[in-house]
């Protein structure tokens, strides 16, 4: 594979988590089809698809904490910061991906080694 391919096939399993927009469970199944279909490929896809699943799974986890502290108030606020880091990373991740970087997400658990 040829560092333009790597580039986009990274940007690619970070872009993917919008697609939890249209699909349900789309934020972690995107970066986790793009990583299982292309990690043995290239290191750098395997490194970013990691990542963004990482990320993805503990931001599931993030808002379901936030869904829980909703019983007292304060969820409503938390999910709102939760909602912007999500976005917010993913652009910043897409967008070192594509330019040749390698990107960790913070607040991230690492499931995926």
């Amino acid at each position: 594979m040829n560092i333009k391919d790597e580039r986009m096939w990274g940007m690619l399993a970070h872009i993917t988590t919008f697609s939890g927009f249209i699909i349900p469970f789309g934020t972690i199944l995107g970066p986790l089809i793009i990583w299982l279909i292309k990690k043995d490929q290239s290191y750098f896809v395997d490194q970013q698809g990691k990542e963004a699943v990482n990320f993805n799974i503990s931001m599931m986890i993030y808002f379901i904490g936030s869904a829980i502290l909703m019983l007292i108030f304060i969820g409503f606020l938390t999910s709102i910061a939760v909602g912007i880091v999500w976005i917010v990373c993913s652009i910043i991740a897409a967008t070192k991906a594509n330019n040749g970087e390698f990107y960790r997400y913070p607040l991230t658990i690492r499931f995926i080694k």
